[in-house]
């Protein structure tokens, strides 16, 4: 039975799986347009895919590119949830498309 360790690093597997589906969402928010009224007209960076252990849910961080209001980006994203794991289960080929988790990235803002 494995140890439960809080602050170990994230092994191989699921830095991989983070990487594919980031690859994955950025090519979708690359291509597609949204009829959602709070995502038109809105380019959205994916800079990082954190998958949880068991890979069942994925924090997804994203940034609008020239700014705008992040709470209804994110509202706008959690409305498209179930396009957005559709096209990712047709790009990634994976057992289980974990349930994405939306939020805003602040790492620029404290850069």
């Amino acid at each position: 039975m494995a140890k439960h360790r809080p602050n170990k690093a994230p092994g191989q597997r699921l830095l991989r799986v983070g990487e594919e589906l980031r690859h994955a969402l950025a090519a979708i928010f690359e291509r597609e347009t949204f009829r959602d009224p709070a995502l038109v007209g809105v380019r959205l960076t994916v800079t990082e895919v954190r998958p949880s252990p068991d890979l069942r849910h994925a924090r997804v961080y994203v940034v609008p590119l020239g700014g705008g209001d992040m709470a209804s980006v994110l509202e706008g994203l959690k409305r498209v949830k179930p396009f957005l794991r559709r096209e990712v289960a047709n790009r990634v080929q994976i057992k289980f498309i974990p349930d994405l988790i939306f939020s805003a990235d602040t790492t620029f803002d404290e850069a």
